[in-house]
């Protein structure tokens, strides 16, 4: 079920995002605080990107596929980008899951500075990259 709210609004699945704020609110900590400004970055950097709930609790932005998941761990917020291996990262964001073939994650540890406009980049090419594949 998908709702749009406007013209500029994501097609968003109400209860997922319903999902994802409770989830931050659970957290409590600064996981909570992580995964709100970096669900916040996501979004600003594509207004249309879509929020689901998948996997038994894992927020997840799609748009035109996944674009990355938002994990909790006790010690880490782990952003995992779908593609994440065929996406430019200059900034060198990417710092877990570097050995496989496609995905790259981003661990995002206590008292980490996150770099809002490099993860933005990563989005707007994840997206980039997902839309090519759709032709």
């Amino acid at each position: 079920m998908s709702k749009n709210t406007g013209a500029d609004a994501a097609p968003t699945d109400v209860a997922a995002s319903r999902l994802i704020d409770e989830r931050i609110q659970e957290l409590a900590d600064w996981r909570g605080e992580t995964l709100a400004q970096v669900r916040k970055l996501i979004r600003e950097a594509d207004p249309q990107i879509v929020e689901e709930w998948k996997w038994r609790g894992v927020p997840v932005w799609s748009r035109g596929g996944i674009v990355c998941t938002g994990e909790t761990y006790k010690s880490a917020v782990k952003l995992t980008f779908a593609k994440g291996a065929s996406l430019p990262d200059p900034k060198g964001l990417f710092n877990a899951s570097l050995d496989g073939n496609t995905r790259r994650a981003i661990d995002i540890h206590e008292g980490d500075k996150i770099d809002g406009k490099a993860l933005q980049a990563l989005v707007r090419a994840a997206i980039a990259l997902n839309a090519s594949k759709k032709k």
